[in-house]
């Protein structure tokens, strides 16, 4: 394959002779769609509201927020922007800083975990690619995890996710 045919773009999904009114504005005054006392989640794009193609979230984490331990997705893959504040991602080798303006890219399969260890709060956008059903997972994560190991690795895995405690070794 040559390198011009590696850079084609996708097939065309719209097939009108002309674009359509169809964009959606979310002001920045919207309030959080969660909130906890760890911090807020602002659901920016949803899966349903992309129709799958992607979902994007601007999560608020306060003062030495606990986060999530290490895990990895099978079906989508996870990015991370931080937009203020510091979090220390975990990128399946090593424990990195994140600042402002840090981007932070985990394909399909790869381990990741995040957390703020400072004692200032901290933003960043979270992108799931393809986009899924994310809202439940984690509007529901605290409670479930509440209720026990069986019932909350059900939980996770009925999410695409994957924690390192759910499975023993060759166990998925």
């Amino acid at each position: 394959m040559s390198y011009q045919e590696h850079l084609r773009y996708p097939e065309p999904r719209y097939h009108g002779d002309r674009g359509e009114v169809n964009a959606s504005v979310r002001p920045a005054d919207t309030p959080p769609d969660l909130t906890s006392p760890g911090g807020a989640t602002h659901y920016l794009a949803t899966h349903e509201s992309t129709g799958g193609e992607f979902g994007l979230y601007k999560v608020d984490l306060a003062a030495r927020s606990a986060g999530t331990r290490t895990h990895f997705h099978k079906a989508m893959s996870e990015s991370f922007y931080v937009l203020s504040g510091e979090l220390e991602l975990f990128n399946g080798e090593k424990w990195v800083t994140g600042r402002a303006g840090d981007f932070l890219y985990v394909p399909v399969g790869g381990l990741h975990a995040f957390k703020n260890v400072t004692d200032e709060p901290m933003s960043m956008l979270m992108l799931f690619s393809p986009g899924a059903p994310r809202e439940e997972y984690f509007e529901r994560i605290s409670e479930m995890s509440r209720r026990g190991s069986e019932e909350l690795k059900e939980f996770r895995v009925r999410h695409d996710s994957y924690f390192e405690e759910d499975f023993g070794p060759g166990e998925e």
